[in-house]
């Protein structure tokens, strides 16, 4: 039976620069706007000294926007042999759209010529609304997540969005602020206009 799409483009825009984000849970959309607000913030990021011998060795080559569907449907795959994704295929569908109208993103890592590691997300103005990450090999998220912040700040992004506090979100400096402080931030950021596009030399 042929349904009408319940995720469009215009729909998760809209949603997005009011704050508000889908997740699946067992087949069902529900939407959410956290208060308080994880974000990270993107002036006062610095790599580990860890992670700074990693980026050194050059273990990686950096792609933007090469696999997009790839690196979401890598994010999907159940992290346990009992857990759930949020992510759809529904939702996989519909931020492909998005990513085919130029309002999703990600940074990508490859070794050998094979991605091993990458995330994505939604770009509107002067925002990123982070959304997941995968790694296949050690360290090459962490690496793809380091790359995402160089090209945030050097094209002058002002807010990167990481939804609800967690473990992983808090190692790369993540703070939670009010939603209404949220809101403010997003409404000027939105009012920038930014290119998703790190410098070849930054690679």
């Amino acid at each position: 039976m042929e349904e009408d799409k319940l995720l469009s483009v215009e729909q998760l825009i809209y949603a997005y620069a009011k704050g508000v984000f889908p997740m699946a849970d067992e087949g069902e959309i529900h939407w959410y706007s956290p208060d308080p607000r994880a974000i990270i913030p993107i002036d006062s990021y610095k790599p580990a000294q860890s992670l700074r011998s990693v980026i050194n060795k050059h273990l990686f080559e950096i792609r933007i926007d090469t696999q997009f569907e790839a690196v979401m449907r890598f994010c999907a795959a159940p992290r346990s042999t009992d857990s759930e994704t949020w992510i759809s295929e529904e939702i996989i569908q519909a931020y492909t759209d998005m990513f085919q109208r130029g309002f999703a993103h990600s940074v990508e890592a490859y070794q050998d010529g094979k991605l091993v590691g990458g995330l994505y997300g939604v770009a509107l103005g002067g925002a990123y609304f982070g959304e997941s990450m995968f790694s296949l090999v050690p360290n090459s998220s962490k690496v793809t997540f380091h790359y995402l912040m160089v090209l945030l700040r050097e094209q002058g992004y002002s807010l990167l969005d990481t939804q609800f506090m967690n473990d992983n979100v808090l190692r790369y400096g993540a703070i939670e602020i009010s939603r209404k402080d949220y809101k403010s931030r997003l409404a000027k950021a939105l009012k920038k206009t930014c290119t998703f596009k790190l410098p070849k030399n930054d690679y």
